[in-house]
C-alpha cells in the first residue's frame, strides 16, 4: 500500500504517514516464461538496485525467524456460472476451510524466505512463482506473455546526482542559494540529461483548475515561460471526488504543462512534513524513483516540458517568498479553504538538476477465467492485489525483513481465494498480482495499458486491516460508478453491511492500483476491511483486540511499512474469508451483468477519464 497518512484528527480512523517511498525498489529482469530463472543484471542496473531500503523506524518489532511453507490447498472447482454470491448458510459452512487457505498463502508470502518481496529480488521471484502456482491450481488460464502467467513490465530508474544541482533566488540585491538536501531536492529526470532553467516565478496556489467548482488557480495568470511555485493537495472544501482527483501530483504537473510552464517548485507545508519529515526525505535523496518505460526507451509521464521540478522544505519555503508580503504558513492556511492568492514572486528562480538513468524490467502475475459469452468474453473484470513490498536490509541483532503480511500478502491471499470461489462468467475474469505498486502503481498501470482483455471494471484489494473481529466492509470509490448498486446486492445476500470511507479527506482512492484503471477510463473500487465491531465483541472492553478502528490505528502507528507487519499480527482470517466471498460475488456479478459498469453522472473521475482516458495511465 502506498501513500497512507495519519489524519490530523485523532478521533478518525488512522492512516499511516504518507511516506515518501524511502526504499530502493528493484525490478526483475527474468524471462517471461513461467518458471524461468532471472537473467543476470546488467552492471548498471545492479548498481542502481544494490542499496537496501531505508528504515522508517528502529527495527525491533519481532525476532527474525524462518517459517516453513504451507502445502497448497486442494483444488475446488465451481460447478456453474452464476452472478449470485453463495447463500449465507453455504458461505458460513465453507468459511473455515477458506480461512485456512488464506492463512496458508499469507504464511507463504510473508515468510522470511520471501525477503520482503521487493521487486527485483529472488524473494519476489519466489513469491511470483507461488502465486502463479496458486492461479494454476484455481483453474485460471495463463494470461501473461507468450502463454505464461507472467507479464513483463519495463521500467526506468532515475537517481539524483548532487553535483551540479542548484536552486537559487536571484534577488537584485543578493542571491539566495538553497542547500541541496538540507533545504530542497530536485525530482529525478528520466532522460538522463543535465537540466536547467532560469525564469520568473508565479505562485499558483495548489495548481488546480476546477471549473465545476468555480475554482481556478490560474485565472489571470500567464505561465508561459515561467516557473510555477505551488503547494500539494487540494482544498478541504472540495467534494470528496474532486479533492481526490485534484490532489494527485500528475494532474497538477499536467495542468502546468498545458499552460506553458517551464519548471515547478513545490513548497512543503508543516502538515506535509508531519506525515513525512524533511529529514526522511533528505536521507533518501540517493534512492531511485521509477517510471514505466515506453517502447522508444523514454519514460511515461516524465513531463519533460518542465525542465526542473523541485520540492523545498517547509523551513526554507519563506526564502522563495521573501519580499512578496506573504508567508508560507499564511498561504498554506488560505489554500486549505481554497482562498490562496496568486501572484508573481519578487525574484526569478534558477534551477539545475541531473540524474542517472537505468532500464530494468519486472513482472506482473496474471491469470484468467475465460468468459462464456462470445461477445462479452472480450471484456474483462479485473481483480487486483499488489504482490510487491519493501524488501529487507541488514539489521545486526534485529529484524531487517519487511514481511508485508497485511501489505499486501493478505490482499493477494484473499484475491486467490476469491479466484477459487468464482465460477466462469459471461465476461472474462482476470486476476492481477501486480508488481511495483509501492513506487507508483506501475505494474497495474502497465496492465491497464496492455490488458489481457479490455477491462470494463476493476476491483482492488490492498492491505485489508482485519485485526479485530468485524461484521462489515468498506468499498472506497464505489459511489463513483454503478458498481455501488451491484456491490450492495452482493453484500446484502451475504448479510454484510457496507460502511462508508471513514476518512475521505485522505483521498485514498488515488493511491492504490484501482486508480491505474480509473485513469484508463475504467470504473473501479477498492475493497477494504470493515470498521464495525463484530457482535461477538459486544459487552467487551473496547481495545485493539475488539475495536477495529483502535486496532487499525495501533497497527498504522507501530507497524505500517515496518518489519513488524509480519505473521505475529492478529489477522482475523474468518473475516478475510468473508471479504473473499464478497470479492468473488462482486467479481462474478459484474462479469455476468447485461451492461458494463458506468460512471455516476457528474462524477469527477468519470468526467476526467471516462471519455478521454489518460494517455499514460
Amino acid at each position: 500500500m502506498r501513500g497512507w497518512r495519519m489524519p490530523r484528527h485523532p478521533t478518525r480512523r488512522a492512516r499511516a504517514a504518507e511516506s515518501q517511498r524511502n526504499v530502493r525498489t528493484q525490478a526483475l529482469a527474468g524471462d517471461a516464461r513461467a518458471g524461468s530463472p532471472p537473467r543476470a543484471w546488467p552492471r548498471t542496473a545492479a548498481a542502481v538496485l544494490a542499496s537496501p531500503p531505508l528504515p522508517e523506524s528502529p527495527m525491533s518489532c519481532k525476532p527474525v525467524c524462518r517459517r516453513a511453507f504451507f502445502l497448497l490447498a486442494p483444488l475446488l472447482l465451481a460447478a456453474a456460472a452464476c452472478d449470485r454470491s453463495p447463500a449465507p448458510a453455504a458461505a458460513q459452512a465453507a468459511a473455515p476451510a477458506a480461512a485456512e487457505r488464506i492463512r496458508a498463502d499469507v504464511a507463504a508470502l510473508a515468510d522470511d524466505r520471501m525477503q520482503g518481496r521487493r521487486f527485483g529480488t529472488p524473494g519476489f521471484e519466489r513469491a511470483a512463482e507461488h502465486v502463479a502456482a496458486r492461479m494454476r491450481a484455481a483453474g485460471l488460464a495463463p494470461a501473461g506473455d507468450a502463454g505464461s502467467y507472467f507479464q513483463r513490465v519495463p521500467l526506468l530508474a532515475a537517481t539524483r546526482v548532487a553535483q551540479g544541482a542548484r536552486l537559487e533566488v536571484l534577488r537584485r540585491d543578493r542571491r539566495i542559494v538553497l542547500r541541496f538536501g538540507k533545504q530542497y531536492l530536485p525530482a529525478p529526470a528520466f532522460d538522463g540529461d543535465a537540466r536547467s532553467v532560469q525564469a520568473p516565478a508565479l505562485f499558483v496556489g495548489q495548481g488546480i483548475a476546477a471549473p465545476a467548482l468555480g475554482h481556478d488557480d490560474f485565472a489571470g495568470l500567464d505561465l508561459h515561460g515561467k516557473i510555477a511555485v505551488l503547494f500539494a493537495g487540494a482544498p478541504e472544501t472540495f467534494p470528496e471526488d474532486q479533492r481526490a482527483l485534484h490532489a494527485e501530483r500528475a494532474e497538477k504537473l499536467r495542468a502546468l504543462v498545458a499552460r506553458g510552464a517551464v519548471g515547478a517548485v513545490f513548497l512543503d507545508r508543516a502538515e506535509d512534513e508531519a506525515r513525512t519529515p524533511w529529514a526522511r526525505q533528505a536521507a533518501a535523496w540517493a534512492q531511485p524513483q521509477w517510471r514505466l518505460r515506453d517502447a522508444d526507451g523514454s519514460a511515461l509521464e516524465d513531463f519533460p516540458q518542465l525542465r526542473v521540478i523541485a520540492t523545498v522544505s517547509a523551513a526554507a519555503a519563506d526564502l522563495l517568498l521573501d519580499g512578496s508580503g506573504h508567508t508560507a504558513a499564511a498561504l498554506a492556511a488560505a489554500a486549505r479553504s481554497g482562498q490562496a492568492p496568486r501572484f508573481p514572486l519578487p525574484a526569478p528562480l534558477a534551477l539545475a538538476a541531473r540524474s542517472e538513468v537505468t532500464s530494468v524490467d519486472s513482472r506482473n502475475v496474471v491469470g484468467a477465467r475465460p468468459g462464456t459469452d462470445p461477445r462479452r468474453a472480450q471484456e474483462a473484470v479485473v481483480l487486483s492485489a499488489h504482490l510487491d513490498h519493501l524488501g529487507s536490509l541488514p539489521a545486526p541483532g534485529g529484524d531487517g525483513i519487511f514481511n508485508g503480511a497485511l501489505d499486501n500478502a493478505l490482499g493477494v491471499a484473499i484475491a486467490l481465494e476469491a479466484a477459487r470461489a468464482a465460477p466462469a462468467s459471461a465476461r472474462t475474469l482476470v486476476l492481477l498480482a501486480s508488481t511495483a505498486e509501492e513506487p507508483g502503481l506501475l505494474g497495474a498501470r502497465w496492465h491497464a495499458r496492455h490488458p489481457y482483455r479490455r477491462p470494463v471494471a476493476a476491483i482492488n484489494l490492498d492491505m485489508p486491516m482485519l485485526l479485530a473481529p468485524t461484521r462489515d466492509a468498506v468499498a472506497i470509490g464505489a459511489g463513483y460508478s454503478s458498481l455501488q448498486a451491484t456491490l450492495a446486492r452482493v453484500a446484502g445476500r451475504l448479510r454484510m453491511p457496507l460502511s462508508p470511507d471513514p476518512f475521505p479527506e485522505e483521498t485514498m482512492f488515488t493511491r492504490s492500483d484501482q486508480y491505474a484503471f480509473v485513469r484508463a477510463g475504467v470504473p473501479a473500487l477498492y475493497l477494504d476491511g470493515g470498521t464495525l465491531a463484530a457482535a461477538s465483541s459486544a459487552g467487551r472492553p473496547a481495545d485493539a483486540r475488539t475495536a477495529p478502528l483502535l486496532a487499525q490505528r495501533e497497527f498504522l502507528r507501530r507497524c505500517y511499512h515496518r518489519p513488524c507487519d509480519d505473521l505475529h499480527q492478529p489477522i482475523q482470517y474468518a473475516d478475510a474469508a468473508r471479504l473473499a466471498q464478497l470479492a468473488a460475488g462482486l467479481w462474478t456479478a459484474v462479469g455476468n451483468a447485461a451492461q458494463a459498469p458506468r460512471w455516476t453522472p457528474s462524477n469527477a473521475f468519470g468526467e476526467r477519464f471516462g471519455s478521454d482516458p489518460d494517455a499514460a495511465p
